[in-house]
């Protein structure tokens, strides 16, 4: 198949697949059927049969629940299918067409030119199209961020990690010729304006613990032994700068908002959730969890009264282990760590730097974020445990 079909869907993934949806649904799933055939035609082998029988005892447990509200859970059931069959999709992409740098390099371009018109944007009336204004912590309201076309900034940082790593590994490696005085700007750019400290800190860990497993390599190359120093200058001239002239500053007031234990949307997408988890499925659903969609329901009662809310307000687990362990109970937990296990060790990304920070990435980030049909996440995941053709 020709390159530009690929392009597209890649454009439309990254830029506009949650555009217009509501939450959960993206473009990418409602492609699904043409995905499925798509894949029949590649593989020519049912793919839809191991995810029902991993999923049969959950739903068996769950039918014969008498809390169960059937409609809303056919629904959720139905698009985690639809998420289950574009991973699949993007699976075979890789393995057959060997087509992700091209799609890559043309995200990273446009995006970036996308970065730079939403700076005047921003000081516009129409700022609310790629901006979101939140109250990230406490002592900061009123604080925009860049969530170009997706929902919030950070689901926006989480779609470019995987850009952002494959020019920052390839780069540091020597495959990537693009400057740096150009490259460095088109991948940090959006990650400084969606100021998204979990993706952030995630990555920083990704990036140490990679650089650390390949050190006696890495410290030899040039490159790298000269963005140490120049990032640890850089680093102490701004940390010097910020103590000294801006101690206020969005950054310092939310680490240090992290450290006393009071920064809302950190403690929300982390400790917070698994204590609601724990207590949405105490009372009988701890091995199996309460089942899909029942979250809304069962779950709404203790989400309100814990975060006191006063008026209707939608109601969710922003942390995909949490989630994970609310749905499909402490089974559902262990499934979920024994498949990364599984794949960790028959992909064996640790022989490759790419998949390997991949890897470490969206390990750490699942405890911090994300939802059970994220399908940003799920990228991450089969990129990080698939062999890629160039």
């Amino acid at each position: 198949m020709s390159v530009k079909p690929y392009i597209f869907l890649g454009l439309v993934y990254f830029f506009v697949n949650t555009v217009g949806l509501a939450f959960g649904l993206t473009w990418m799933t409602l492609f699904t059927p043409v995905f499925y055939f798509w894949i029949l035609l590649k593989r020519r082998r049912e793919v839809l049969l191991p995810f029902f029988a991993m999923l049969l005892p959950f739903v068996v447990v769950h039918l014969v629940s008498s809390h169960l509200e059937t409609d809303a859970y056919l629904v959720s059931l139905v698009n985690l299918t639809l998420v289950y069959v574009f991973c699949q999709a993007f699976y075979t992409f890789l393995r057959d067409e060997g087509k992700l740098e091209i799609v890559l390099k043309r995200i990273l371009s446009i995006n970036f030119f996308l970065c730079l018109l939403a700076i005047p944007i921003y000081f516009t009336s129409a700022s609310d199209l790629m901006w979101m204004e939140q109250s990230i912590t406490a002592g900061i309201g009123n604080f925009r961020r860049l969530k170009m076309f997706t929902y919030e900034p950070s689901y926006y940082a989480l779609l470019f990690m995987p850009v952002f790593f494959y020019f920052f590994i390839g780069y540091f490696s020597g495959r990537e010729r693009t400057p740096g005085w150009i490259l460095v700007p088109m991948l940090a750019l959006p990650l400084i304006l969606s100021f998204s400290l979990g993706v952030l800190a995630a990555a920083f860990f990704a990036i140490v613990m990679t650089a650390l497993f390949r050190f006696s390599r890495n410290i030899k190359r040039r490159r790298v032994f000269n963005a140490i120093v120049y990032s640890s200058v850089g680093l102490v001239t701004i940390a010097f700068i910020l103590i000294f002239f801006f101690r206020d500053n969005p950054l310092f007031v939310r680490i240090g908002n992290i450290v006393a234990g009071e920064d809302t949307s950190g403690k929300g997408r982390t400790m917070d959730a698994f204590i609601l988890a724990d207590r949405i499925i105490a009372g009988g659903y701890e091995t199996w969890g309460i089942g899909l969609g029942q979250i809304k329901t069962m779950g709404y009662d203790v989400i309100r009264s814990y975060y006191l809310y006063y008026t209707d307000h939608p109601v969710a687990i922003p942390n995909a282990v949490a989630e994970t362990l609310t749905i499909f109970g402490w089974v559902g937990v262990a499934m979920r760590f024994m498949i990364q296990l599984l794949f960790f060790f028959l992909t064996r990304p640790w022989r490759n730097d790419y998949r390997l920070v991949l890897f470490l990435f969206i390990f750490v980030y699942q405890f911090t974020g994300s939802y059970l049909t994220n399908v940003a996440e799920y990228v991450i995941w089969i990129l990080a445990f698939t062999g890629r053709k160039r």
